[in-house]
């Protein structure tokens, strides 16, 4: 019997060739977060375990998740308790798929030949131009060897739904200065030395990816980083900043803070941003992201940063 699958009868409590049977009980737990690796932090009889692994059969793995986890000294979980998730894929599936055909301008036959077509109404096309329109959507244009009926008006295309806008930089900032020995934004203090406040810069994308265009909504993911501060979740403490690039001095917060996310150690997650925040955000006004609390019980590190915005028009 191989290593990986010795290991994985262990994991699953169903004994091998030459193992010992270590099955366990399979009980029900809750999700309390979601982890960078895939993996969940879940409350099994009170204790939070981290980094339990899933069987590929659980999917979309949220925070809040009710699932049944075979209990032994390495749980796994095997499946998500609820309702069969079939039937709201198959709506996700269609509405994706009727928003995309929306942006299309429809053809309703392409056929060829050797000999021009039969019939008065063709046109042939002396030359073909293409190009993406102000929002990224692609366009052709024929030109034609002679005037005939009025060329049809082509749909308005509509606004890319979704921008992704990634930071450019980030950091901490402690006594009024870069803090050299964080190595990503950070907020708390857990030895005493002074309180840290991290933060992420967007240069001018945020406002760029909005211009001209309506915001429905803004989300922000983070990841907390593991070795940072206590196991359980925490708050992270969000504030607006103005500066499209790191201060060479003390890192000012604008408005805030927000406790709009809370984070188990390696848990990622996403932040909804208020209105106000992303009306900032969207005109320049705001720059960029930041967090910043004192003392140990919320101490942290914090990755990720990546906007998300969605428009309306």
């Amino acid at each position: 019997m191989s290593g990986a699958a010795r290991d994985l009868a262990r994991q699953l409590g169903t004994p091998g060739p030459g193992t010992a049977d270590l099955g366990g009980a399979v009980v029900s737990a809750q999700v309390d977060d979601v982890t960078e690796s895939g993996r969940v932090n879940l409350l099994l009889d009170g204790v939070l375990q981290l980094e339990v692994q899933c069987s590929d059969s659980y999917r979309n793995r949220t925070a809040g998740d009710w699932v049944a986890v075979r209990t032994g000294p390495r749980p796994v979980v095997i499946w998500r308790l609820g309702d069969d998730p079939g039937d709201e894929s198959e709506a996700e599936i269609r509405e994706i798929a009727a928003d995309v055909a929306g942006d299309m301008i429809p053809i309703s036959a392409y056929t060829w030949g050797t000999a021009a077509p039969a019939g008065s109404e063709w046109r042939q096309v002396s030359a073909l131009w293409t190009r993406a329109d102000s929002n990224g959507v692609g366009q052709l244009y024929a030109q034609l060897t002679a005037p005939g009926t009025p060329s049809p008006t082509p749909p308005a295309t509509r606004p890319p739904k979704t921008a992704t806008v990634t930071a450019t930089d980030s950091g901490s900032w402690r006594g009024g200065r870069p803090d050299e020995y964080a190595s990503s934004p950070m907020q708390g203090d857990w030895t005493g030395s002074g309180a840290r406040r991290g933060a992420w810069f967007y240069g001018m994308k945020i406002q760029t990816a909005c211009a001209g265009k309506t915001v429905a909504s803004m989300t922000v993911a983070f990841t907390r980083r593991t070795g940072s501060g206590v196991n359980g979740k925490r708050p992270l403490h969000l504030y607006l900043h103005g500066y499209t690039s790191p201060p060479t001095g003390q890192l000012s917060l604008g408005t805030g803070p927000e406790e709009l996310l809370r984070l188990s150690v390696g848990a990622k997650g996403t932040a909804t941003l208020p209105a106000a925040w992303r009306t900032a955000l969207a005109s320049g006004t705001a720059r960029g992201l930041a967090i910043y609390t004192t003392g140990r019980d919320d101490y942290m590190g914090v990755t990720g940063g990546t906007i998300t915005i969605k428009f309306s028009a």
